[in-house]
C-alpha cells in the first residue's frame, strides 16, 4: 500500500490562522519550524529556559516565553525539546496549561509511542516529522522549496487534528516537496531502525572498519581516508539525486563490477538477520527501555560534565545533559582518533582553499 502524498494545493492552512502557536525548544528543528511558520504567517511564542537559546530567539524577532508560561497561553504546542528531555518538561509545565481542544504537536513519535507522555483524552495529538535536520529545512525554505515531511494523528479530540496537522506542514514548507501520512508507531520505528541499522550505526562502523583494514594492511591513513570516508559524499550527493542505479551510472565500469560481486560478500544474509533482530528490539520496545534505562543510570552517577564545567551528581542535573554526557563517554569508546584526525586535517585544508 503506497501513502498519498499531499501538496500544497491540497491543503487549507486556514484552520490554523489566528491560532496561537508556541515551540517548546530553539534548537536544530525549533529555530527552523519557528522562522518558517512565522514567514508563512502564522503567530508563533518560543518557550525556553533563560540562556542561550532565549536569547538567540530574542534575537531573531520572537516573543520568547518560559516554557510554563508559553504552554498556558498556546492554542497548538510543538515539543522540540530532545527526546529524553520532553517527558520531564511535559509533565512539570506544559500538561497542566492544556486546556480542552488545544493541540500537543510532535516532530518525532517516540515520547507517545512509547507512553513516556500521554496527554489528556480532550487535547489533539498530532506529529508533523520534516525528513531532515532544522539548517537544511530552513534553507531549502528560504530558497523556495521544502523538506519532504511525515505527518500522524494520535488523538482527534476537536475533529480537525489532520486539518491542523497538514497545515503545519504547509507551513513548514514541507508540501512543495510532498507530505505522507503514517502513524506515530510507524515513524517512531522506522526512524529509530534507519539510525540504528543504516545511517548512523550501520554507515559509521562500515567506514571504520574500512579504514581499519588499510591502515592495518600497511596503507598510509591519508589514502585510507580518502577511499573510505571523505568520497562518501559524492556518492550520498549522486543516491540522492539519482537513485542507486542513477549513482552506479555515473560510476566506472570497474567500481560497478566490485560492488555487484563484492557487496554481497560484505553485506551478506547475516547483517540482514542481525538488522531483523534490531527491529525486533525496537518494535518490543527493548530499545526504548535500554535508552530509559541508561540516561537513569548516568543519572545516579557523579561525572564531569562538560556542559556545565564543573563535577556534579548528575541527578540534579537536566535529563539532556545527563544524555549528552553518557553520550560523549560512548564516543570516547568508539571514535577512532586517527581517522577523525584525518578528517579536520581535509577540511582545514579545504577551508584554508576557499578564504584563499
Amino acid at each position: 500500500m503506497t501513502a498519498k502524498v499531499y501538496y500544497d494545493k491540497d491543503i487549507n492552512e486556514n484552520v490554523l490562522q489566528g491560532k496561537k502557536v508556541a515551540i517548546m525548544g530553539y534548537g536544530s528543528q525549533g529555530h527552523s519550524q519557528a522562522q518558517n511558520l512565522r514567514d508563512s504567517g502564522f503567530s508563533v511564542t518560543v518557550g525556553v529556559r533563560p540562556g542561550k537559546s532565549w536569547e538567540k530567539a530574542e534575537r531573531d524577532g520572537f516573543p520568547v516565553k518560559t516554557v510554563r508560561e508559553a504552554a498556558a497561553e498556546a492554542d497548538v504546542v510543538m515539543m522540540l525539546l530532545p527526546d529524553e528531555r520532553q517527558p520531564e518538561v511535559y509533565y512539570k509545565e506544559v500538561e497542566e496549561g492544556l486546556e480542552p481542544g488545544n493541540a500537543l504537536a510532535f516532530s518525532h513519535g517516540f515520547n507517545i509511542h512509547f507512553t513516556q507522555i500521554v496527554p489528556p483524552k480532550d487535547v489533539d495529538v498530532f506529529m508533523v516529522a520534516p525528513k531532515g535536520p532544522g539548517h537544511f529545512c530552513r534553507r531549502e525554505y528560504l530558497n523556495g522549496g521544502g523538506v519532504p515531511a511525515f505527518y500522524a494523528v494520535q488523538q482527534n479530540a476537536s475533529g480537525q487534528a489532520e486539518e491542523l496537522a497538514l497545515a503545519w506542514a504547509k507551513g513548514l514548507g514541507a508540501a512543495r516537496a510532498g507530505v505522507l501520512k503514517t502513524t506515530f508507531k510507524e515513524e517512531t520505528e522506522t526512524d529509530l531502525f534507519g539510525e540504528q541499522a543504516v545511517l548512523m550505526g550501520g554507515l559509521t562502523h562500515l567506514i571504520e572498519a574500512g579504514f581499519e583494514t588499510l591502515v592495518e594492511a600497511g596503507y598510509q591513513p591519508e589514502n585510507a581516508y580518502f577511499e573510505t570516508c571523505h568520497e562518501m559524499k559524492m556518492l550520498t550527493d549522486l543516491i540522492y539525486e539519482n537513485g542507486l542505479t542513477g549513482m552506479r551510472y555515473s560510476c566506472s565500469d570497474t567500481s560497478k563490477f566490485g560492488d555487484f560481486t563484492v557487496g554481497r560478500y560484505v553485506i551478506d544474509d547475516g547483517v540482514k538477520t542481525r538488522m531483523k533482530k534490531v527491529l525486533e528490539n525496537i518494535q518490543s520496545g527493548k530499545f526504548a527501555r535500554d535508552w530509559c534505562l541508561k540516561i537513569k543510570s548516568a543519572a545516579r552517577c557523579s561525572i564531569h560534565c562538560s556542559k556545565r564545567k564543573t563535577t556534579r551528581n548528575l541527578n540534579v542535573l537536566d535529563a539532556n545533559c545527563v544524555a549528552s554526557c553518557l553520550l560523549l563517554r560512548m564516543e570516547s569508546r568508539t571514535v577512532k582518533t586517527s581517522q577523525q584526525t584525518l578528517h579536520n586535517k581535509m577540511q582545514l585544508t579545504r577551508r584554508g582553499r576557499e578564504k584563499g
